[in-house]
Parts: C-alpha cells; sequence; structure tokens
C-alpha cells in the first residue's frame, strides 16, 4: 500500500492531506486565528461547581468556560505495570464537590476542543505524547498499544521502558504503535525528550498566573510528522520552503531516520490539485456519496448523531437480490469507513445497511467494516446489527468535523437544508397583501421579490392576482430583485 502525507501552507491556513493510494483519506486543518486546543495545559480556575452535573466549568483563559467532569479529575490508584494501553477510570466516582470547589486552581488539558455552542473539555489526568511514547504523569502504570498485537513485541517494549524511566521519579507511560520494532535508543531519547518537557510544564504550572497555557501542543505540520508517519509512508511533501525547513529540523532532532523521507515540492501546479485532493474535499461537503457498483450512501449530519443511508442506486447485481444487496453492503462498509475519517465524523453514527436476509452477509458486512474501521486513529466501537437492521458505532470525537470547520449555516433556508418552493412563497405574499392592506392605507402596492418567484406568480399565478385586485380594490405591481434569496420577499406600501 502506497501511502503519502501532503502538507499545504498558507500565510493564514495550513492543510494536511493523508492520501492512500491516489485516494484522500484524512484532511486536517488549522487556521492562523482559530487553532484547535486539544492538547494544550492551562492553568485554569473553577468557575462553579455543578453538583447535579457532576461536573464544574473552568476558565482557562478561552472565549467560553470549559466543562470537567468528575470522572476526568481524580484516577484510580495503578499498578506499576499494566497490560492495557490504558489506565482504566476511577470506581465508583467522588461527588464533584469533594474534589473541586469555586475558584479553587487546577492544572487542566484539554481533551475535546470548543464545539458548537459547548465549550473545550478538560481532564486533570495529563498527557503528553512524543515520537513514540506518551507520558503520564500522575500515573505509575507502563501500558502498550493494542494495535501492536504480537505479544513478544509488547513485552520487549514495556521492558525497555520500565529499565530507562528515571528511578527518582517514577511516571507512566504508553508505548504507542509507532513504537514497533523500535530500538532501545529510540525509546531512551523520547524518555528523555519527556522528562525535559515535564519538568517545564510543572515550573511553569508552579510560577504562571490563571488562564495562562502552560503547554502547547506542536503546529499541525510537526504533529503530522509526529503523529501520522508510518512505516507504509513513502514521502511527506510540504510546498513551503519555511516549513520544510523547520520540519527537518524537527525530524533531525528527534527521528533522524525519517530525515529522507520529507520532501520539498516545487512544482507550479498547487500540491493539493496534483493529487486530486480539492475535488475530494468539495465531494466531502456532499449529502451523497457515489459507489463504484452504482449504489450511493446518504450522510446525514445533525446536532445528536450522523446518520448513513446505503442505497443499491442503478446497482442491479448479476445473480439475485439477496446478492446484489450483499455486495453493495460489502462496498458501502469500506465506503463508511474512509467517509468517518475523511470527513472527521464522531460521536453516535448509525448505519442503515440494505435489509439482508442471510445472518452470515451480515458478520461479513460487519467484519469488513470493523476491518476498515482499523486504520483509522479514532478510538471507534461497533455494535452488532439492531433488530431494525442498523448497526449503531461510536467515534471518538476530539475536534469539529470538516463540514463544520469549512461550512456555516445557509442564510437561505435557516440551516433547514431545504428552501420553500416559488409556490408556497407565492401564496404567503398573497396573504402578507392582504395583512397589509387591512392594517394600512394604500391606493397601490409594489412587491419585490426573487426572479424565480416573481416568474410564476407573473405567469402561473395571473388570473389570481387579478381576482386579489377586484377584491382589495388595490393595484399590484410585482418586480424582480436578483439580491432577494428565494424565501424573501417585501410588500411596499405606496
Amino acid at each position: 500500500m502506497s501511502e503519502e502525507i501532503l502538507v499545504n501552507v498558507t500565510p493564514r491556513e495550513t492543510r494536511v492531506a493523508v492520501v492512500e493510494n491516489g485516494m484522500l483519506q484524512e484532511l486536517h486543518i488549522e487556521r492562523g486565528w482559530r487553532r484547535g486546543v486539544v492538547g494544550n495545559i492551562y492553568k485554569g480556575k473553577v468557575q462553579r461547581v455543578m453538583p447535579g452535573m457532576q461536573a464544574a466549568f473552568v476558565d482557562i483563559g478561552l472565549e467560553r468556560t470549559a466543562f470537567l467532569h468528575a470522572n476526568d479529575v481524580v484516577r484510580p490508584a495503578q499498578p506499576e505495570v499494566a497490560d492495557d494501553a490504558l489506565p482504566a477510570m476511577p470506581q465508583p466516582v467522588r461527588p464533584v464537590t469533594e474534589l473541586l470547589r469555586d475558584g479553587q486552581e487546577v492544572i487542566v488539558q484539554v481533551v475535546k476542543d470548543p464545539i458548537g455552542s459547548k465549550g473545550a473539555r478538560l481532564t486533570t489526568q495529563l498527557s503528553i505524547p512524543s515520537r513514540y511514547l506518551v507520558l503520564l504523569p500522575q500515573s505509575r502504570v507502563i501500558g502498550v498499544s493494542a494495535r501492536i498485537e504480537d505479544e513478544a513485541e509488547r513485552l520487549r517494549l514495556k521492558s525497555l521502558v520500565a529499565a530507562a524511566s528515571p528511578a527518582d521519579e517514577p511516571l507512566g507511560y504508553i508505548v504507542r504503535t509507532n513504537a514497533e520494532g523500535q530500538p532501545a535508543e529510540a525509546l531512551a531519547e523520547d524518555l528523555a525528550y519527556l522528562s525535559r518537557v515535564w519538568n517545564i510544564v510543572g515550573k511553569r504550572a508552579r510560577e504562571a498566573p490563571v488562564q495562562t497555557c502552560i503547554y502547547e501542543d506542536l503546529s499541525l505540520p510537526l504533529r503530522a510528522v509526529r503523529d501520522l508517519i508510518r512505516k507504509d509512508v513513502e514521502k511527506v511533501k510540504v510546498d513551503s520552503r519555511e516549513t520544510f525547513d523547520r520540519l527537518q529540523a524537527f525530524v533531525a532532532k528527534y527521528m533522524p531516520v525519517l530525515a529522507e523521507r520529507i520532501e520539498l515540492y516545487t512544482g507550479n501546479r498547487p500540491i493539493f490539485d496534483l493529487y486530486g485532493v480539492e475535488d475530494e474535499i468539495q465531494r466531502a461537503l456532499d449529502k451523497e456519496v457515489p459507489l463504484k457498483s452504482g449504489g450511493y450512501l446518504v450522510i446525514d449530519q445533525t446536532e445528536a448523531m450522523t446518520t448513513v443511508d446505503v442505497n443499491t442506486g442503478s446497482f442491479v447485481g448479476q445473480r439475485n437480490l439477496e446478492e446484489t444487496v450483499y455486495r453493495t453492503n460489502l462496498e458501502a462498509a469500506q465506503a463508511v469507513a474512509r467517509q468517518l475519517r475523511l470527513r472527521n465524523l464522531g460521536g453516535i453514527i448509525i448505519i442503515d445497511f440494505i435489509d439482508m436476509v442471510d445472518a452470515d452477509h451480515r458478520r461479513q458486512v460487519l467484519r469488513t467494516l470493523e476491518k476498515s474501521l482499523s486504520k483509522d486513529h479514532a478510538k471507534t466501537t461497533v455494535y452488532d446489527f439492531s433488530p431494525l437492521g442498523l448497526v449503531e458505532m461510536t467515534r471518538k470525537r476530539t475536534v469539529e468535523s470538516l463540514q463544520r470547520q469549512l461550512s456555516e449555516t445557509c442564510n437561505a433556508c435557516g440551516g433547514r437544508g431545504m428552501v420553500k418552493t416559488p409556490e408556497t412563497i407565492t401564496y404567503e405574499i398573497f396573504r402578507e397583501i392582504v395583512r397589509a392592506v387591512r392594517q394600512f392605507e394604500a391606493e397601490r402596492l409594489l412587491v419585490i421579490a426573487s426572479p424565480k418567484v416573481v416568474a410564476r406568480i407573473t405567469e402561473d399565478e395571473s388570473p389570481a392576482v387579478v381576482e386579489l385586485e377586484e377584491f382589495l380594490g388595490k393595484s399590484i405591481r410585482f418586480q424582480a430583485d436578483e439580491q432577494y434569496l428565494q424565501e424573501q420577499f417585501d410588500v411596499v406600501l405606496l
């Protein structure tokens, strides 16, 4: 499998695309005036403890106060070495009033960006990532990513980290997937780096005033190199000389073996155009996703959840209906996994596959979905088919979806996704004319509306206009204005 990472830099925006076999799989965007804050550590102040919600609102200096749940405040006692990649959540949870108080200063980390009207989500369980490790300062656990499946390799990595950890200041670590096959020297360098970072964070935590960011995660290009480069990534192509130099310096310091994979792109054609990424981004904003077989997906993103509907479309198959449905659902399962990554859809996701009678077909479709999701860096959980034939799943959400990063509510439809028909607007105009004449004195009326609505009134509804004029005893004139959206109109009394 061929994989490349493309970095496109403009003065106010940086975009990183992950392309596998010529197809866009992931897109990350960072804008200068609105950088994400996930991973940043702040010295905050508790503004209000909410016992009924088992949570508190914390001021960390952002536009909206952030949210800290009791689950994310305490950590259970940890063994020195654990098999799980992540420490378990504390059970039972102590009341939030025993953990926090109004006005208290707390060191917190952002785990979820502000999304919509919600503030950032926080935790006091700090973690600082490096190339191969994640530092857990308040833990004593050494865990290994579940994606490293070889038991001998898991044991080797765990032993190396345990041996290299500073004895005078025991800290917890998670060994990341990227560490698989790495020598002891590489892990030791990461340990030393994380130790230095944690000392700096500790000093800032003691000395900095509240509402201060005491640790900021790397910029998007550096994070991409740190987190996204795997064995199968052939090249990282960058179209900015300044960013290329920064990446080279970063790689030379922390991961010198990858230096030859960083490449400066100097072509005349924009790098995203060359790889067809711009077109893929446009398609990722559409509701419909065509499948190669002729079927298609319909993706609807709402406040509560995302729904995916699978349709056979023009695909009629070769043998029988059940086989046609099965083939369409198999293709759809792979397409859904890709679209979730590409659109960065999170939270609750409901997939309505086409109904299948054969239980083995359902198992194969579910297995295909799970296998396709295995490449996703975000945590996903997939449940079996429900009695209604729906597949429910969740995908961890940390930042806004691609659609909400690039789009806003439509002024024409108010976010409904549809606009009223010219016929509906016509009858609204007629009712408004009657209402206006009964309220105010006027000799004649002027109606200004969109060309489409005016065309319908003057062509299809002209007999109704004559009747209305006779009924009211007033003259009515209609004027088309290109500036008016389909649902907009004004009734002017003259």
